[in-house]
């Protein structure tokens, strides 16, 4: 397939034909009016977009130079002052009040979790979607929540009997009974719009299920949040249960952010248009996916909401899916799906700025057979931005969007990541660049670790990796987010957002700690599959957020010099040994995200560490671990051949760990010849080199070699 002319742009043909025949259709906007109007778009944004990229290398520089001249030597309070004078750090605007309206109650008055999911992948999106309510038995007897495994060979149980006095315990603490523990009752019956046996507190009552003197389904709300008690007495664990208690299901995955940026391998038309479709099969609501389990053929499909009787008996329906957000690319890449008339390849965040609102915008016209935004607003999540004027960038491109899909003013929202260093210096400047259209804000550690390594590359030797989360910088990153966000007058209107556990296999740890969340102010945070947000869910119940968030409204926030405190070793001596474990860390988790990433286009994954355990890995985690080995590279913490030879070595590990994948291609027999090796080689190598440090040009290349050599 080729290209064909579209009002100037040469548009892939695989991309034309999906946006006339999927997307435009019943829009009101004619195939000619939208190209015209897209490429309008294109003329007026994709210079800025060049200069803003100008901006930042020439920044750098001067960065560069400025730590050059003083050798890693010199004053927080001289910092500071540099950072202002070449225009990194931006005014701090007067106090002001963010006026995003008509946003959805799951964005700005309820406080829970929110998957991130890969959006080429149906299946996986699929899941997430329908992930607003999760089985709070099946996430404690399956994973270490608990104690101890399950007993193989049928239903345990022992581990059974453990998961339901947990789970009657946590009912206990967050819809109480007046009298009485759930654990003691008998039966649950719904009496003159009143729950017998009695709640500690009668409002808490929401709805139920059938016959009122025997329902088959109690529904409790606390915090905003509802937990369903499902009653079936020939249930297998029901018939067991004094009360017929066959399973407790939690409201878990508030909203759910459709990624088209870190999670992706999306490289190409075909790759761009696989996640187009998936979200356009989410918008409408038909989006299905077949799959093999346990040697039979599955097809998964979106959730219907869900009906119950209010207390009065009154028809009742909750929403069955989490709120759809989307992430769009952010301003550095480029795709070849459509060329402009110099022969470049358009910017991808334009791109899918117009296609995912285009694709969004039916559901704000009604097209999909489940409505997701009812306040009617589509919610764009943009990433990697550095600073207010590429916030204020993405505002005005938003509009000029809005004006061509004939949408209101501000009906396109967007969530800010707070992930690069200099947007986190200067959050409040790029809050009030999108004031009227922003939902929500989100750290972001690793990127943002990136980031600090990348800019402060030339001031010395950074502090070993996992030493970074107790550096000073990372607390006053994390609670400026909150800060400044509270004092934008996000709380109700917006969420403050935290990061990923990036653990999935480590639920008891996820329990334990990730509380940490709601507790800082956040009311929502990132969980890896929908049985974490089932678990996180129960930290919302045991804390009101906004509450907590009035709490904190007062606190002092962390200054800029503490955030801007560069976690350095000057002067520190590390040992060989020390040296080697560094480096084999980073190293092998280089190898074993990219390894997928370049010959199987796998974005996102479960990917082994050093030690095998399994960890969430996408291009945030690998930017770290890069960047770090290219900061040792610079200042001769280690050599290249140090580095080359734990490359050989750590290939041969992580063949061992994928040895049971059929689809793996293995390094360590013929590294040279291995386009996976040589593209994780790269991103060390051209680390200091890479635009942010950041990875996408680099495996962007390299993926398009291995697709070639595959044809």
């Amino acid at each position: 397939m080729g290209y064909v002319a579209k009002s100037g742009l040469e548009v892939h043909e695989k991309l034309a034909a999906f946006v006339e025949s999927e997307c435009l259709p019943a829009s009101g906007i004619s195939p000619d009016a939208f190209w015209s109007g897209f490429a309008d778009i294109v003329e007026i944004f994709t210079p800025e977009n060049r200069a803003l990229l100008q901006s930042r290398d020439e920044i750098q520089t001067k960065i560069d130079a400025w730590h050059d001249e003083r050798g890693g030597t010199f004053e927080s309070g001289d910092y500071v002052r540099f950072l202002k004078e070449i225009g990194y750090l931006d005014a701090e605007p007067a106090p002001f009040t963010v006026g995003s309206t008509n946003i959805d109650a799951e964005i700005a008055s309820l406080a829970g979790p929110q998957l991130v999911v890969p959006a080429r992948n149906a299946r996986f999106v699929l899941n997430a979607a329908n992930a607003r309510w999760g089985s709070l038995y099946d996430a404690l007897y399956g994973t270490d929540a608990l104690p101890g495994k399950p007993a193989p060979g049928g239903y345990d149980k022992t581990r059974g009997d453990h998961v339901i006095a947990w789970t009657r315990k946590f009912l206990d603490d967050v819809v109480p009974l007046a009298g009485e523990s759930h654990a003691a009752a008998s039966a649950y019956s719904v009496v003159d719009g009143a729950l017998t046996p009695a709640l500690k507190d009668p409002a808490q009552f929401a709805g139920y299920r059938g016959d009122p003197a025997a329902p088959s389904a109690i529904l409790l709300r606390n915090n905003g949040l509802h937990v369903e008690i499902v009653i079936d007495r020939d249930h297998p664990i029901g018939k067991g249960d004094a009360a017929g208690v066959a399973d407790v299901v939690l409201e878990s995955a508030l909203s759910t952010i459709i990624d088209m940026e870190d999670s992706v391998a999306a490289v190409d038309v075909d790759d761009k248009v696989e996640g187009y479709g998936n979200w356009l099969g989410l918008i409408r609501g038909d989006l299905t996916a077949t799959f093999e389990k346990g040697g039979a053929a599955m097809t998964r499909t979106m959730n219907a909401d869900r009906d119950y009787l209010a207390p009065d008996g009154a028809a009742l329906s909750l929403h069955g899916r989490s709120l759809l957000l989307v992430r769009n690319v952010g301003h550095l890449m480029t795709n070849p799906a459509i060329k402009l008339q110099d022969g470049s390849e358009i910017f991808e965040g334009i791109m899918d700025g117009v296609i995912t609102s285009l694709i969004a915008s039916k559901d704000l016209r009604g097209e999909s057979a489940f409505a997701n935004s009812r306040a009617g607003s589509i919610y764009i999540v943009k990433p990697k931005m550095h600073g207010a004027k590429e916030a204020d960038f993405t505002n005005r491109l938003f509009a000029a969007i809005e004006k061509l899909l004939g949408l209101q003013d501000n009906s396109l929202k967007v969530g800010v990541m707070d992930e690069e260093r200099r947007t986190s210096a200067n959050l409040a400047a790029c809050i009030k660049a999108v004031a009227d259209r922003i939902f929500f804000i989100n750290t972001g550690f690793l990127d943002r670790t990136g980031d600090e390594i990348h800019t402060s590359m030339r001031a010395g030797p950074m502090i070993p990796k996992a030493e970074m989360k107790n550096s000073d910088w990372i607390a006053a990153y994390e609670d400026r987010n909150v800060m400044i966000g509270l004092a934008c007058g996000l709380s109700g209107r917006a969420q403050i957002g935290k990061g990923m556990w990036a653990a999935p296999d480590r639920m008891a740890d996820m329990l334990e700690q990730k509380i940490g969340h709601p507790k800082s102010g956040a009311n929502t945070a990132w969980t890896p599959s929908p049985t974490a947000a089932t678990l996180h869910a129960t930290h919302y119940h045991r804390l009101d957020v906004f509450q907590r968030q009035e709490e904190l409204i007062d606190t002092p926030t962390p200054g800029l010099e503490t955030l801007l405190t560069l976690p350095l070793a000057v002067g520190r001596n590390f040992s060989t040994e020390d040296v080697a474990a560094e480096l084999e860390n980073n190293i092998q988790g280089i190898l074993g995200y990219v390894v997928r990433w370049i010959d199987q286009g796998v974005g996102c994954s479960k990917v082994p560490d050093i030690n095998d355990i399994g960890l969430m890995e996408d291009r945030a985690t690998l930017r770290i671990s890069s960047q770090h080995v290219a900061n040792w590279l610079r200042w001769g913490i280690c050599t290249a051949d140090d580095v080359e030879a734990v490359f050989r070595k750590m290939a041969a590990k992580v063949d061992a760990q994928n040895a049971g994948d059929p689809l793996y291609e293995p390094m360590a027999t013929n590294p040279d010849a291995s386009i996976a090796f040589q593209a994780a080689r790269a991103l060390v190598f051209e680390g200091e080199s890479s635009p942010s440090g950041y990875t996408e040009p680099l495996l962007h290349e390299y993926r398009l070699k291995k697709k070639a050599a595959a044809r």
